[in-house]
């Protein structure tokens, strides 16, 4: 399985925000990082961004301040949030094979293997929470 560009600048953004929680808190009570601001220090274009954080946002892992001052910051707990769910909640459900669209699905010898990997792959990502990433 291949994780999409989006769902890598997902996570990357989101271990930014991560990161962020150790600065002193804005006005708003919040650390909030502008999408410009991760977009120049970890080289993610930015429109691109921008896309990601309305899809993060729409899923309930970041919240926004606007105006000036405004940006992004964790909805919830760095130990709540897995690697997984940012993967899932960009690029759907984790599944290295997809053989709902192949002819040969019920009666396809190699299945029960991709179900596996697929199955170890998920358990990987959700293992894996962004407080672990900012060590």
């Amino acid at each position: 399985m291949k994780i999409s560009k989006k769902a890598e600048y997902g996570l990357t953004a989101m271990v930014h925000l991560a990161r962020n929680k150790r600065l002193p808190a804005g006005r708003h009570g919040k650390k909030a990082v502008s999408i410009r601001q991760i977009s120049n220090i970890e080289e993610v274009p930015f429109e691109f961004l921008s896309k990601i954080f309305s899809c993060l946002e729409k899923a309930g892992l970041v919240s926004s301040i606007h105006g000036a001052n405004g940006g992004y910051y964790l909805a919830k707990s760095s130990k709540l949030i897995t690697a997984g769910i940012i993967v899932e909640t960009i690029d759907g459900k984790i599944n290295p094979v997809n053989c709902v669209l192949c002819s040969k699905a019920k009666k396809c010898v190699s299945k029960n293997v991709w179900d596996k990997v697929g199955q170890s792959l998920s358990k990987t990502l959700y293992s894996i929470t962004l407080a672990s990433l900012t060590k």
